[in-house]
């Protein structure tokens, strides 16, 4: 019979290193994905694409793309330790931050949305497609300037 409560403390720990190194794995292979797609799409717009790989820093860089100031930063940062409320305000957030980069790369409102909710398959597309370019910044309100044209 064998189950878990046979099984001694350093086969135990063994599996937990392997599930540990597993998930390592996954979430560095990640960070690599999102980091590369978020350089590629700051090339685009004239900025370097190591910034992609820099957390906070690509924040920043990606709020100067869309026409944000960087103390935005410090809002998504003194929302996101809200419990419940700050999950729904950095989502909000996120959704604004997506409709600003799909305007500042010459796409509608609908790809900004789902470049916010579904970012590991619009942000490729808008990083890697040739037929996107960058037109500027385009945000809106609190804290932005205003829209040309």
């Amino acid at each position: 019979m064998d189950d878990f409560s046979t099984m001694d403390n350093g086969g135990v720990l063994a599996m937990l290193m392997g599930f540990g190194l597993v998930v390592f794995v996954i979430l560095l292979a990640v960070y690599l994905f999102y980091g590369f797609c978020y350089g590629k799409m700051f090339e685009k717009a004239g900025k370097p694409m190591w910034a992609g790989f820099v957390p906070i820093y690509n924040l920043v860089v990606w709020l100067e793309i869309i026409g944000r100031p960087w103390w935005w930063v410090l809002v998504i940062l003194g929302v996101s330790f809200v419990p419940f409320i700050g999950t729904i305000a950095v989502l909000a957030l996120m959704i604004l931050f997506g409709i600003d980069t799909a305007r500042s790369f010459g796409k509608d409102t609908a790809f900004g949305v789902l470049f916010a909710l579904l970012s590991f398959i619009f942000l490729p597309i808008l990083a890697f497609s040739s037929d996107i370019k960058y037109v500027g910044p385009r945000a809106s309100g609190l804290g932005a300037p205003p829209l040309e044209g």
